[in-house]
């Protein structure tokens, strides 16, 4: 039974900017179902069938695809049409062979980049924060709201905006990647995202101000972006592909 005063319905002007979907053309769009992402950062999975990828027309059409079990987001079947696949999942058609991840374009807007198979087995997970659990575990909470529990012996090894490579559907992990100066990043949000390079410098300030960091692209022109909008993708060179 849902919640007393959740909102099940969204109109289709209300709807996230970073959605590619025609704003005029109905009045009501699909509510992405809670889960591993924010409905600003993620597209139920129904508008990555029907209208990214345009294998149906409709959405009866796009339902039936799911419902046999066609579409993988992360290496495992997802049958629920509103199923918020958002920044760095992997969305695999195997019948046709075809892999994206999910990353935001120069403008906000959240798009399928193609990637290779060999690719589509590796996932960059952002270490938001991270806890003690029982049995002298440390629980990693993760940026698509998924967690992984790691030994107190290594818990130094995973830090806060730390990025952890996975091998997926496995969860296996493959590489930790730090969040230092001369690290990789790709900016996920803010005026520039979708920049990415090198970070050059890390500046914290007092009474609760969020640390911002300065980062050189490939031309060699520094910018600014906060430290949560900046995901680490590789230490000195990307471990993803990206557009």
């Amino acid at each position: 039974m849902a919640r007393k005063g959740a909102k099940r319905h969204l109109k289709r002007l209300a709807a996230p900017e970073q959605w590619y979907i025609p704003r005029k053309a109905y009045k009501w769009a699909i509510r992405p179902r809670p889960g591993p992402h924010s409905m600003k950062t993620s597209i139920p999975l129904l508008y990555v069938v029907r209208d990214y990828l345009g294998y149906a027309k409709t959405a009866r059409e796009a339902r039936k695809i799911l419902n046999e079990g066609r579409v993988l987001v992360d290496g495992k079947v997802r049958k629920d049409y509103k199923f918020p696949v958002g920044i760095m999942d992997i969305v695999s058609i195997p019948e046709t062979g075809e892999h994206y991840r999910v990353l935001p374009n120069r403008i906000g807007k959240l798009v399928l980049h193609p990637v290779d198979e060999k690719e589509a087995a590796i996932k960059p997970l952002r270490i938001n924060n991270k806890r003690m659990v029982k049995g002298a575990k440390v629980q990693l909470n993760l940026h698509d709201g998924s967690n992984h529990l790691v030994t107190m012996d290594v818990k130094d090894d995973y830090r806060t905006a730390y990025t952890v490579l996975m091998k997926v559907p496995e969860r296996e992990v493959v590489k930790v990647i730090p969040f230092e100066v001369g690290a990789y990043v790709f900016v996920t949000n803010g005026k520039n995202v979708a920049r990415k390079g090198r970070i050059v410098e890390i500046r914290g300030f007092p009474m609760g101000w969020p640390d911002v960091v300065t980062i050189e692209d490939e031309n060699g022109d520094l910018f600014d972006t906060l430290k949560e909008y900046a995901f680490v993708v590789g230490k000195e060179k990307p471990e993803i592909s990206l557009p």
